[in-house]
């Protein structure tokens, strides 16, 4: 009896030492469902089109580029006020150990910033980027950084001073960004289907990945923790990346139209959200592994997103369209033309 419970000791020890050391890990339990539906539909209204929309999970507060101006609203989609004049306006980025927000404004080639509190302009800086779309803050450099689009680079402002710390080139048309808070920038590479890494301190490129089968990445979302990107792209398809390596490890079938992803550590999901209409749940069962818990049919447009990581809400926006108007030799492919006063911000819960 003593030999067999010296045995089960040694087995017990092992065992332990295993799990502590991670050689085993076990698959979160596979969701029936998501549970996300439509728990909201709120007309905004106004002009102009718009591109990224952000929550912030400190405040609940979402704001959402309109073209010419940042529109602000609270969890339940109530007018909180407005961010005037930023014109060409494409991403928002926030940090809050400095009470600072920042826009992206492509049209007019600079970074606004501004008072989180009162949401007055504190200073509109001109850059050198053509056309900063996607902006990201990074909390170890203290830096902001927008991707741009027309002069395929970077540009990296100090969110302290607000001047302007220098650029990276990325070696091709940049989209979404995402930053891991230990100093490294990804972003997709649209027209290469690639990943960039670059260091946020000393604005080097690190690495350059192809991330095939995934063609014209455009959103992008990061699991930090376990170090998994999610590329949402143009072959209806989420790729998820290896943020150590640039390994594709796994793919999730999505919709069409992608242009927005998002991750929420909270819950292990994440989300694609597509033009033709779809917003896609994944579950990450293991850092490898996923599957489709829905694809909740959103509208037409809807293809931006953005997740309250503090609520578990995902808040996405489109608008209503009437026929496109007849092809000039101008405009050859005209756009279906928006009904006015139809922009429409939707709220998905648990």
């Amino acid at each position: 009896m003593r030999k067999k419970v010296g045995r089960l000791c040694v087995i017990c020890a092992a065992l332990a030492a295993a799990l502590g050391a991670g050689l085993f890990s076990f698959a979160a339990p596979k969701p029936q469902g998501s549970g996300y539906h439509l728990i909201k539909k709120v007309t905004l209204g106004g002009e102009g089109g718009w591109d990224y929309l952000l929550a912030d999970a400190d405040t609940h507060r979402v704001f959402i580029s309109r073209g010419t101006h940042t529109m602000v609203v609270d969890a339940d989609g109530k007018s909180l006020g407005d961010i005037a004049n930023t014109q060409g306006v494409h991403g928002i980025a926030l940090a809050h150990e400095f009470n600072r927000g920042f826009t992206s404004n492509g049209r007019a080639n600079s970074i606004t910033i501004f008072d989180l509190g009162n949401l007055q302009t504190i200073n509109e800086v001109k850059i050198d980027g053509q056309n900063p779309d996607a902006i990201v803050y990074d909390p170890a450099s203290k830096r902001v950084f927008t991707m741009n689009g027309r002069s395929n680079n970077a540009t990296a402002l100090d969110a302290r001073s607000g001047d302007v710390a220098g650029s990276v080139p990325l070696g091709g048309k940049p989209e979404t960004a995402q930053a891991d808070g230990e100093g490294h920038v990804f972003v997709n590479i649209e027209d290469k289907s690639q990943i960039v890494e670059f260091d946020s301190k000393s604005l080097q490129v690190l690495n350059t990945w192809s991330i095939a089968p995934c063609e014209s990445p455009s959103g992008l979302a990061f699991d930090v923790k376990h170090k998994r990107l999610f590329a949402g792209c143009d072959n209806k398809v989420m790729a998820v990346v290896d943020a150590t390596n640039g390994k594709v490890v796994a793919t999730v079938p999505i919709g069409d139209g992608v242009d927005a992803n998002g991750f929420d550590p909270g819950t292990g999901f994440a989300f694609a959200s597509c033009g033709d209409g779809t917003l896609t749940v994944a579950h990450e069962d293991l850092a490898d592994k996923y599957s489709v818990a829905d694809t909740i049919k959103t509208q037409r447009g809807a293809r931006t997103m953005t997740v309250d990581t503090g609520s578990h809400n995902v808040y996405t926006v489109t608008a209503e369209y009437g026929p496109a108007p007849a092809p000039t030799q101008e405009n050859p492919r005209p756009r279906p033309m928006m009904v006015p006063n139809s922009f429409t911000l939707l709220i998905y819960g648990r």
